[in-house]
């Protein structure tokens, strides 16, 4: 089903060697990939596959986008952070504060729907790898949220599309 919209990569996944210390690169592909789909099974899950491209699509474009971090992973788990109740040094999100809300809603990240997850996982796997190539259908969006929603930042960004019930927008750079 997801691989219907699989036509051309709007970018190099793949970093420079310089930016992957102490890893290889398949490892350091491998936590991408995971990263990647536990980001769209938690936000797009229920969507049909163009929901779910879309999300993969939105946290490409932050990946390259200089105003984010420059993995997929950061860019999946950036947002502040503060130290662990526990006292173990441990560094847990600020909850509600984060760029995909359920990285830190406070809910379990738990993933309950195995069968989905690994289907998601081979998608991001051949993404992140190369192998498979997508086009961008958000139009380089690098936000969106729920239609039932109306947050502040979007006056600020340029809506691209809506697909079922999210609204994608593109945060244009200074001329």
């Amino acid at each position: 089903m997801l691989k219907e919209l699989l036509v051309s990569f709007i970018t190099s996944i793949s970093p420079a060697s310089a930016d992957i210390p102490d890893q290889t690169l398949d490892a350091w592909q491998t936590d991408q990939a995971y990263c990647l789909a536990e980001n769209v099974y938690h936000e797009a899950r229920n969507q049909p596959a163009a929901g779910q491209m879309a999300v993969i699509s939105v946290t490409v474009n932050r990946k390259n986008d200089l105003r984010f971090p420059n993995t997929i992973c950061e860019v999946v788990k950036q947002g502040p952070s503060r130290p662990s109740w526990k006292g173990t040094g441990e560094m847990i999100p600020v909850r509600h504060r984060c760029q995909f809300s359920w990285y830190c809603d406070g809910k379990s990240d738990k993933v309950y729907d195995v069968e989905t997850f690994n289907s998601i996982l081979l998608l991001t796997d051949a993404i992140v790898d190369g192998s498979i190539k997508i086009l961008d259908i958000t139009e380089g969006a690098t936000h969106y949220h729920a239609d039932y929603v109306n947050p502040s930042w979007a006056k600020t960004k340029t809506k691209t599309i809506e697909i079922e019930d999210h609204i994608f927008y593109r945060w244009e750079t200074a001329k």
